[in-house]
């Protein structure tokens, strides 16, 4: 069922994916949704925000249980950080059915928007509308690297940007969320088991860091006589490897944007985003306060998310169903989801990983065996016949 999609969105060079929110490639990734939903008789809706919900059952009677995660991706990134519990959803969804499970309440697969952010730079963009945690105000007014903003883009998609925002009737619907996502570390691979759930989700953010100079001649301005926005930058960056050391977290510098961008000239402007993440919030904080008083640069908070832990009963329950004669290990993750989004707005979460034989992710080189992605997909499908009873 990957198959279908390994070529949309596709570098031909680095094997690598370009699945940016509302762009073509994302725009043929929800005509296949679309199309999978029609082949099962599953009732496929839109919401305001531009998430795709494919219905076995009526939500309006009764809130169900929903499965999926998303279909966009990083630059570059890997073939399964989404797609896998988008596809495992059908896939467990086909096997109930096999299975002659009749679900004693709705059960629906989810594909949300945008969950990446790397067009506009805020992760879980969908998530995070249809729950509240995002203003529509500040989400139409980001920006994409040409200057778009998101109501502009959604706008020529052919949807309403004076629409978006919090959706408390779709809401209504999902009584309890399962999300399926390949590991993104190696935790499953010490724990030599296939499958295992997720306990908690660690603070993260983004910061935003401007460092503005003059913009000025490379080869006749003097040493003396420079203003390079360069040189505060480059001591961000290794002053962020060094303070996330100290204080036990991570950190990383992973997208700058340098302004004018000749090889020949003195920029007048260096922007990096700051990616900061951690075990306990307050050390996150006190990372990004010892860099931003160091940097001598206008600083942005662009995405925050709190810690998220899982509902221990609805998790340890989960766990038993999804491990077969031995619970499933239970793990935290320094990785954002839609699954703590929903979770943090009040609706009961839990997540399946399914390993990641390397643990790399956000890279071409992100992988899944076939037989894990199918013990992925037995697990999903016997947490979804319990949680429908």
């Amino acid at each position: 069922m990957l198959e279908p999609l390994a070529h949309i969105g596709r570098d031909p060079r680095s094997g690598g994916y370009l699945r940016d929110a509302w762009s073509d490639a994302d725009m043929e990734l929800r005509g296949w949704f679309a199309g999978e939903a029609a082949r099962r008789g599953l009732d496929l809706r839109e919401d305001r925000n531009g998430n795709l919900w494919a219905w076995w059952g009526d939500p309006s009677r009764r809130p169900g249980v929903v499965t999926g995660s998303h279909l966009d991706s990083v630059r570059q990134g890997g073939a399964y950080d989404g797609p896998l519990g988008v596809v495992s959803a059908f896939a467990a969804l086909d096997l109930l059915r096999e299975r002659q499970v009749s679900p004693g309440r709705p059960l629906g697969i989810a594909c949300f928007t945008d969950e990446e952010g790397a067009r506009f730079g805020m992760p879980c963009m969908g998530s995070r509308l249809l729950t509240g945690a995002l203003t529509p105000e500040r989400a139409l007014a980001l920006t994409d690297d040409e200057g778009d903003t998101l109501a502009d883009v959604m706008a020529r998609a052919g949807r309403k940007p004076e629409a978006v925002g919090h959706d408390p009737e779709t809401l209504a619907t999902v009584g309890t969320f399962v999300e399926l996502h390949v590991e993104q570390g190696r935790g499953l691979v010490h724990e030599d088991r296939p499958v295992g759930v997720a306990s908690a989700i660690w603070p993260h953010g983004r910061w935003r860091f401007d460092f503005h100079g003059r913009a000025d001649h490379a080869g006749t301005t003097r040493l003396a006589d420079r203003d390079d926005p360069m040189l505060p930058f480059a001591r961000l960056v290794l002053a962020a490897r060094e303070a996330a050391g100290r204080h036990g977290v991570v950190a990383t510098v992973g997208k700058t944007r340098v302004s004018p961008g000749n090889a020949n000239a003195i920029p007048g402007l260096v922007s990096a985003w700051l990616d900061a993440r951690g075990p306990a919030e307050p050390a996150v904080r006190a990372l990004v306060e010892e860099l931003t008083a160091a940097a001598g640069a206008g600083v942005r908070e662009e995405s925050w998310t709190p810690e998220v832990g899982f509902e221990t009963t609805l998790r340890d329950r989960v766990a038993r169903v999804a491990g077969g004669d031995t619970p499933a290990p239970i793990l935290p993750t320094g990785a954002g989801h839609d699954a703590g989004i929903l979770a943090t707005a009040g609706i009961p979460s839990t997540m399946l990983f399914v390993r990641n034989p390397t643990g790399v992710s956000h890279s071409p080189e992100e992988h899944a065996d076939q037989a894990d992605c199918h013990a992925g997909v037995v697990a999903l499908a016997d947490v979804l016949e319990d949680l429908c009873r």
